[in-house]
């Protein structure tokens, strides 16, 4: 199957906010938390942690795409991070999962495309793995993919995603600003109604609470009622489950957490932050709604817990961080996954696609909304 050459765009092309030091919802005004955002309010704001996208469009059929997070820059096979994997709805494909879940780490790329594709991603993923220098002996190779549902704005059946469009988002990924909306594997998503995407955000601790960054990227294509800062904007806009208007399968469609920290943890510690970043999820609306998949992964970029080769060939003791100082992580992480939602949702912009025409959330209803509420509380 030939590519879409003309249509294919490799990521990290448009910026997101950086310097600003707050935490407000991009273009809505509206503070989400306690916790500071880091510069680039991204993933990247994680040292080491490279992200790219290939977004395909072509005409009304083609809405698809890859995004690709690189926990390090270095040989992950050889380097491999501590990892940890949760469950909120298990309807979907979570390629890798159960390697993550037996031994705690990551050693590939994370991919995210769409549900029909990951077949694609995974010998992308292997293919470039088995490439790295150093990797010659290899035989064994856990690809992890995740992926969502784009079949109402994608022809998915027509399986676009080539394996040479998945390793492009892996060689193309960089520790820039990250691209949102309607880019990569977010390009044909749907959340709540409104054109979905890729979102992403960070949080940094105090030093005073160990000074760690938590990032955060989501792959949004769920739906229940949406609730922007705690403001009942689906409820306000008429748009949101069992209403009229919208069928009882605008819940469904799922949604892929993905989470990087450069405190030193655990996979066990690992898992408990994944867990958390559902918090932020439910802060949303979602509805985890029995044909949504709801996954999340997350990893440590420590170099005191990582995995290396010299440490896996002896008896390595690994230092870190103990049960009772992760509480701050598990407001950051909520905080920054609840943010990631609707920065994805922010930074869309209406599609016409291959069943359809899905618009962008209206942000400037959506920031009047917001607001008036805000002044009514204060």
């Amino acid at each position: 199957m030939a590519s879409v050459g003309a249509a294919l765009g490799a990521a990290i092309s448009a910026p997101g906010r950086a310097g600003e030091g707050a935490q407000d919802v991009r273009g809505a005004g509206v503070p989400i938390g306690i916790l500071p955002a880091g510069p680039r309010d991204a993933i990247t704001d994680v040292a080491g942690v490279c992200v790219g996208h290939v977004t395909l469009e072509q005409g009304r059929d083609i809405h698809t795409g890859v995004t690709a997070i690189l926990p390090h820059g270095g040989n992950l096979w050889q380097d491999k991070v501590p990892a940890g994997f949760f469950v909120a709805n298990g309807f979907g494909k979570f390629a890798g999962s159960t390697q993550i879940e037996e031994l705690g780490e990551i050693e590939t790329p994370i991919l995210l495309t769409n549900t029909l594709s990951v077949p694609e991603a995974m010998a992308a993923s292997v293919e470039w793995t088995l490439d790295q220098p150093g990797n010659e002996e290899v035989r064994t190779v856990n690809a992890v993919v995740g992926e969502t549902n784009d079949g109402f704005l994608n022809d998915i059946r027509g399986r676009h995603v080539t394996i040479a469009d998945a390793r492009r988002a892996i060689e193309t990924a960089g520790e820039g600003p990250v691209a949102e909306g309607a880019v990569g594997a977010g390009t044909g998503t749907v959340a709540f109604g409104w054109k979905g995407g890729i979102g992403t955000a960070s949080r940094e601790l105090p030093l005073s609470l160990g000074g760690w960054t938590v990032g955060v990227l989501v792959q949004v294509n769920y739906g229940g009622v949406l609730s922007v800062a705690g403001t009942p904007v689906g409820q306000e806009l008429g748009q949101y489950l069992y209403k009229d208007k919208l069928p009882e399968k605008s819940a469904d469609g799922s949604v892929v957490i993905v989470i990087a920290t450069d405190a030193p943890l655990s996979d066990r510690n690992l898992r408990r932050l994944a867990e958390r970043a559902f918090v932020g999820v439910a802060r949303t609306g979602s509805a985890f709604s029995n044909g949504s998949g709801d996954y999340a992964v997350a990893f440590s970029t420590a170099m005191d817990v990582r995995r290396t080769a010299p440490r896996r060939k002896e008896q390595a003791v690994y230092s870190e961080l103990s049960n009772d100082r992760m509480t701050p992580l598990f407001q950051a992480v909520a905080e920054a996954s609840e943010e990631s939602v609707y920065n994805a949702l922010f930074a869309a912009h209406d599609v016409a696609g291959h069943r359809g025409t899905i618009r962008a959330l209206p942000a400037a209803q959506v920031r009047g909304l917001v607001r008036k509420r805000a002044r009514l509380q204060n």
